[in-house]
């Protein structure tokens, strides 16, 4: 089964930075989807942005050129960095996992536990 551990959330100011940090219980992320979503009180939850096996990432319009997902997969950890932030961020972050089976002819998805993103002066 696989785990996943979220960090590095906490409180910024508008403007600052935070990095959000996912590791995985094993050598997963190569072949795997990682998304990260998040939900703020009142909203749908929301697809922030992914990252494929093959390292080839989409995001949300309103995080474009503020947001960067990453892995490094010697660490099993797919990282969030968030720079330029604004209140509008505000939310619980969830890391998202889709592992292929291809037995299966789908996938296993598996959730972090949420970790709080708080954006205010």
């Amino acid at each position: 089964q696989v785990q996943l551990v979220e960090s590095g959330g906490g409180l910024a100011q508008p403007g600052g930075s935070l990095r959000l940090s996912c590791a995985a219980s094993g050598s997963i992320f190569n072949n795997a989807r990682v998304g990260w979503y998040r939900q703020a009180p009142g909203k749908q939850r929301e697809l922030v942005a992914t990252i494929t096996g093959g390292d080839s990432a989409n995001y949300t319009e309103s995080v474009k050129g503020r947001f960067t997902i990453s892995k490094d997969s010697a660490k099993n950890t797919v990282y969030l960095q968030m720079n330029s932030l604004k209140p509008e961020d505000t939310a619980v972050y969830y890391c998202n996992v889709r592992l292929p089976i291809v037995r299966l002819g789908g996938y296993m998805e598996y959730w972090g536990q949420g970790i709080q993103v708080t954006v205010s002066s």
